[in-house]
């Protein structure tokens, strides 16, 4: 089992199916990552090769679902991206309607750090007013991390000092140098599995839609599938939010710039 490596022929079959689950799509540069991410199931199973790998993937689901955990989580970190966080609050909140629950989706939450600087920034704000946040991922994984709520404390750098204190709890003892999300925020945040490459669920209109560091992993025609499945569920009127590396350029037609990375729904 010691140095087995994953040949240009296995590789590609990895690449063909997380392209057809995920949508994404991994360069020949993505291979010594999926080999370390992988080598760990090899080992737990007892397998001598990637090949033998792909063909238990055919036979056991959960194996599969554990497989797509590991070759689509990404890194995240809370107010990633600040003045996406600094337009919600300036922009979008003096603007809402008065009594109207304010819905948001972090589209591709990762481990839940989108969606709780979300709802720290809605709590701090909005007071007792109604707002609604929602995290989704394709990863049960991270979904799992999101909803235990618990960080190192180092990924605790962005997070302004008042939120910091007003949302967040310091370990002790055995939990020393972690960061705990307040139980009464993570109860404002309500999470789910969803796979943004295939027909999404029955889960509302949304006010705003961030969907931010995932399509740069999808090629164009995936792209634009994703986003137009997303824009059915933005209210008119509504904010996409795609991160500052992309842009939704020749995948919507009629949105409206408001500034880069961020557009407006007619």
């Amino acid at each position: 089992m010691l140095n087995v490596s994953l040949k240009d022929s296995e590789f590609s079959r990895f690449q063909q199916m997380i392209f057809r689950i995920a949508g994404i799509s991994m360069t020949p540069a993505k291979k010594a990552l999926v080999a370390g991410r992988l080598a760990k199931r090899l080992k737990h199973h007892g397998l001598d090769s990637y090949e033998d790998y792909f063909q238990l993937l055919s036979r056991q689901q959960d194996e599969m679902q554990v497989a797509v955990d590991l070759l689509t989580t990404n890194e995240t970190y809370f107010f990633r991206e600040p003045k996406h966080f600094d337009f919600l609050r300036d922009q979008v909140l003096p603007g809402h309607p008065a009594g109207r629950p304010l819905r948001i989706w972090s589209a591709a939450c990762s481990s839940g750090e989108e969606p709780y600087t979300l709802a720290m920034l809605l709590a701090d704000r909005l007071g007792d007013a109604p707002w609604d946040v929602f995290g989704s991922d394709i990863s049960t994984q991270v979904l799992d991390k999101a909803r235990r709520g618990l960080y190192p404390m180092e990924r605790a750098r962005g997070i302004p000092p008042s939120l910091l204190r007003a949302h967040c709890l310091k370990g002790v003892g055995s939990q020393d140098g972690q960061l705990l999300i307040d139980p009464a925020l993570r109860r404002r945040v309500q999470l789910a599995q969803i796979n943004l490459n295939e027909p999404l669920p029955e889960v509302g209109e949304f006010d705003v839609i961030f969907l931010r560091n995932v399509m740069i992993y999808f090629q164009a025609e995936t792209k634009r599938q994703v986003v137009t499945r997303l824009l059915a569920k933005l209210r008119p009127g509504g904010i996409f939010i795609v991160g500052h590396s992309e842009s939704l350029n020749g995948l919507a037609q009629g949105l409206e710039t408001l500034a880069p990375s961020i557009y407006r729904k007619p």
